[in-house]
């Protein structure tokens, strides 16, 4: 698809990769980005081109509303809408306890938020030339990680909706839908599970992701999402041990 004179909201634009993808697409694009913490989007946008903020928590249905009229009436050509935002728990399922609220909190972010906005702006995209949809999953959505157990359940989830969603609208409608599938990425969202040490730049995955817009590529599997993909197909059980070793 064309990547140049989109207009394009991306939740969680702030930060991490949200941020790099705003990066790598705003010089040529119109770009909305969206989070909870107003300080964090404006010193975003404060050094590059075509950004605009909207403070919005995702989460909740009166700022999607809200989120969503705004969008409507200043920006009715929007045709990209990017679900990136996310939320994560480190833990051990088996001793850490109180799994139910964190799996609650994860999914609220991970899998309804999206389902939320896809059905709210949905129409909107319809009404365009050329639209697409990311839905930004993860590798544990292939093969859970044990150190985040219910994420990981989120971005399962996450996947399985993706894969219908894009055999749905490709019937009768021009929404492209594509899933970004990240593997550890260097950024204060992975600090915890050593992102800092072992997680590969955001901008890589930015940059792979407009690679995928640009040639169609719906499932995009950056860095070594691609190799556990082919184990995961091979053996599940051999996916596992190998991740989780």
């Amino acid at each position: 698809m064309n990547i140049t004179n989109n207009t394009i909201l991306i939740t969680g634009g702030g930060s991490g990769i949200g941020l790099e993808i705003t990066k790598a697409l705003s010089v040529t694009n119109k770009i909305i980005i969206v989070g909870r913490n107003k300080e964090k989007l404006d010193a975003a946008a404060k050094d590059l081109e075509n950004i605009f903020t909207i403070q919005a928590d995702i989460t909740n249905e009166s700022d999607v509303n809200r989120l969503y009229e705004e969008v409507k009436t200043t920006f009715g050509e929007l045709n990209i809408l990017i679900n990136n935002a996310g939320n994560a728990y480190v833990y051990n399922i088996a001793n850490d306890g109180n799994a139910h609220d964190k799996a609650l909190a994860e999914f609220t972010t991970n899998y309804f938020a999206p389902i939320r906005l896809t059905e709210k702006f949905l129409p909107l995209l319809k009404e365009q030339n050329e639209a697409a949809i990311v839905n930004v999953s993860s590798i544990v959505g292939l093969v859970p990680g044990a150190y985040l157990p219910t994420y990981s359940d989120s971005k399962a989830a996450l996947h399985s909706y993706t894969q219908v969603l894009r055999h749905e609208l490709a019937k009768e409608t021009n929404v492209k839908v594509f899933e970004l599938m990240p593997p550890l990425v260097n950024t204060d969202f992975s600090a915890e599970i050593g992102g800092k040490e072992n997680g590969i730049p955001p901008s890589d995955v930015a940059n792979d992701l407009v690679k995928a817009l640009q040639e169609n590529k719906y499932e995009v599997r950056v860095g070594n999402t691609e190799s556990l993909y082919q184990n995961f197909f091979a053996g599940t059980e051999g996916a596992f041990s190998a991740f989780n070793s």
